[in-house]
């Protein structure tokens, strides 16, 4: 199934695509099944939540309102507005430098993932504008596959991790280099003595946090869609192709990615408790264009949109991109 979270004539919902053009409201789907009476999610995190017993019910429901297409209103997918699938996910875990292409660049690096976290109120929706202020400095794009977890999970073993996917979206994670080269830290990292725990020693570190140049309001465009896991057979081999005003700049796939879906979520499951919801961004597909264009020449502050991310069985999401002219509020105390 193809899920959405949309706003139809002022009222939101969650929608199914009933066919290439159309799309309907579950709550119509579900009822024209099962009664008024049936429990109806209220938005995806309770469909989510609700684990593989509620996406067959919805399933059914689906397959009901296609026999029988007189019982169910079709919503032309021209007239939605488009929100994120996931609206308020617990938590969104960004995988870091997981591109093969990007290996050459490593002067160090670990041995297993690297994640960060974006918070939910960067998310936007297909067709909802990107907005940057120029006191950003510069953004680009960045193409990625979204796994979506369907069932709670700890310390899961990579063997098993796919069987608590919920689905896949298309994910842009807008990075702001501008801001993580102010928030670069040079510094001496103190450090306890292996062999001597009184004692301690200095290390020199560079490091720069996420939460600026990652977490920025629009910095996180998710969907169109939320693919069921069952459409997708392979989530390590789809093409991935991104283009800013029309030019591709990224040509790649997931089987460049040096980590395969199962292992990030794995290894993230270590540490964190994932939950229904909640997303795992795999990591930049920038291979570049056959133009040598890529996603670092896509400074929007300097090239205008529309960008868009398509993801081979995800869909495209095309975004505008806005540029704000103004300078930083007075967030000195005087």
């Amino acid at each position: 199934m193809k899920l959405a979270s949309i706003s139809y004539k002022g009222t939101d919902c969650i929608a199914v695509a009933i066919d290439d053009t159309n799309v309907i409201d579950i709550r119509d789907a579900m009822i024209a099944a099962f009664g008024n009476d049936t429990e109806i999610p209220v938005d995806m995190n309770h469909l989510l939540l609700q684990g593989d017993a509620g996406m067959a019910k919805l399933s059914s429901a689906l397959d009901s309102a296609r026999s029988n297409p007189e019982t169910v209103t079709f919503i032309p997918i021209s007239d939605v507005s488009w929100r994120a699938p996931v609206r308020k996910p617990g938590k969104i875990c960004g995988v870091a430098m997981n591109n093969s292409a990007s290996n050459g660049r490593k002067i160090s690096a670990p041995d297993h993932p690297a994640f960060f976290l974006k918070p939910a109120s960067c998310l936007i929706g297909h067709a909802e504008a990107i907005t940057i202020r120029s006191y950003y400095g510069s953004v680009h794009p960045e193409p990625e596959l979204a796994v979506i977890i369907g069932t709670t999970m700890r310390d899961v073993d990579a063997e098993n991790a796919m069987d608590y996917i919920a689905g896949y979206s298309v994910m842009n994670d807008i990075t702001g280099n501008g801001m993580r080269a102010e928030d670069l830290f040079q510094y001496w990292a103190i450090y306890a003595q292996e062999d001597d725990p009184d004692k301690t020693r200095r290390v020199e570190q560079h490091l720069s946090y996420a939460g600026r140049y990652k977490g920025t309001d629009t910095f996180g465009v998710l969907g169109p869609w939320l693919v069921t896991k069952d459409e997708i057979s392979d989530p390590d081999n789809l093409a991935v192709e991104c283009k800013v005003a029309g030019e591709i700049i990224a040509e790649d796939s997931t089987r460049y990615y040096n980590y395969r879906v199962a292992e990030l979520i794995s290894f993230i499951s270590q540490f964190h408790t994932l939950h229904p919801g909640d997303i795992i961004s795999c990591g930049t597909a920038f291979k570049a264009s056959a133009n040598r264009k890529s996603i670092h020449n896509a400074n929007f502050q300097q090239v205008s949109g529309p960008v868009s991310v398509t993801i081979e069985g995800l869909g495209t999401q095309e975004n505008p991109v806005v540029v704000e002219n103004r300078t930083i509020g007075k967030w000195r105390l005087s």
